[in-house]
């Protein structure tokens, strides 16, 4: 399924995925300029930390004294980053508890890691009912209710279609016939695959059927280490993982909110005037230039429409912010796929969403 100024967006926001390195976690404040420099004392890292950049955001006053916490490191094949105001002991712990808690969602979610408990469903659940931990099912219920949301177009047994497009692996400069999108649509469905809800069980219907969480795992695991964090007490930072971010419910010190940079569709690593701001929400872009293959020519973007069983084309992004970074993933890959008259007649009234259709790709229609 798993990132210029459009004639039906007012507002122009966009933000990578999984490059986000060059734009993402600005925590500016009003009347602030952006900038980034070096925390005056290095944060003592735990046993658990990897190396990590540590990085604080600008800032002026002496309300602004308060120390920041930024780290950066590598997680579910992208990049991860926090930023935590406070007392640096307590920041640290915030810290650790995110990446545990990615650490420990990846070793559920991994679609590569054979010894993963998604991999040992997909490699059974055909032969026999897989039973899930507590966390797995909460990610597949919430994946079932975003099939149903989105009426079928968020669809997380899409993976045959992906690995035919050569989304996992080359293919070459051929693209896929209709023998072979129609062979690989037999294998497609989770309205198809049996979920028993007593024993958290789940079994497929059609040997070849498996699940890919790539466009839900993210939010969930932002969500889930917002959780540790907010329970150890920390309510001042930004969780970031691959582009699925979340601003706790606190600002910085002395200001109303945060100001995330983010970054224009078009491509190499331009930002946008024009920055969100934010609290106790999350924001999620799914967009088609950053991860995609390119065939005889024409790039095709990793977000995949199941019921054409072709890459979903007309956006080049869509950026949503809402409560919670699930749903912002959610919807995001939703709205990409389905359009902005579907996503409107939800009237999700907690969120926002700004569009930016893929005008080459009408003319080329045309």
């Amino acid at each position: 399924m798993d990132d210029r100024t459009p004639e039906n967006a007012s507002e122009p926001v966009a933000m990578s995925r999984r490059q986000y390195v060059w734009t993402l976690i600005i925590i500016a404040v009003v009347g602030v300029g952006l900038a980034w420099f070096r925390s005056d004392r290095a944060a003592a890292r735990s046993p658990a930390e990897p190396a990590a950049s540590e990085r604080g955001a600008a800032g002026t006053g002496a309300q602004e004294a308060e120390e920041r916490l930024v780290l950066e490191f590598p997680m579910m094949g992208t990049r991860a980053a926090v930023a935590f105001y406070g007392d640096r002991e307590e920041a640290e712990k915030a810290a650790k508890a995110v990446r545990e808690t990615f650490l420990r969602i990846q070793s559920v979610c991994n679609l590569f890691d054979p010894e993963s408990e998604l991999s040992r469903l997909n490699a059974t659940a055909a032969e026999t009912p897989f039973v899930c931990s507590e966390e797995l099912w909460e990610v597949l219920t919430a994946a079932r209710q975003a099939y149903e949301f989105s009426d079928g177009a968020f669809d997380i047994t899409a993976r045959p279609l992906m690995d035919l497009w050569g989304f996992y692996r080359k293919r070459g400069d051929s693209l896929p016939s209709a023998a072979e999108i129609a062979a690989a649509k037999q294998c497609i469905g989770l309205n198809r695959v049996e979920f028993d809800d007593a024993r958290r069980s789940v079994r497929f219907p059609v040997p070849g059927m498996s699940f890919d969480l790539g466009g839900i795992a993210k939010g969930f695991a932002v969500d889930k280490a917002a959780e540790a964090v907010l329970a150890l007490g920390v309510r001042r930072g930004i969780i970031d993982l691959g582009g699925n971010l979340r601003v706790l419910p606190e600002p910085p010190p002395g200001r109303t909110h945060y100001r995330i940079a983010v970054r224009d569709p078009h491509g190499g690593h331009a930002v946008l005037d024009r920055k969100l701001e934010m609290l106790d929400q999350s924001v999620a872009t799914s967009g088609d230039y950053e991860r995609f293959v390119v065939i005889q020519g024409r790039k095709y973007a990793h977000i995949m429409n199941v019921a054409t069983g072709e890459p979903a084309t007309g956006m080049l992004a869509v950026t949503v912010v809402a409560p919670s970074a699930l749903r912002a993933d959610i919807y995001s890959t939703t709205a990409f796929i389905r359009g902005e008259a579907f996503i409107r007649g939800k009237a999700l009234r907690d969120c926002e969403f700004y569009f930016y259709p893929d005008d080459t790709a009408k003319a080329d229609q045309r």
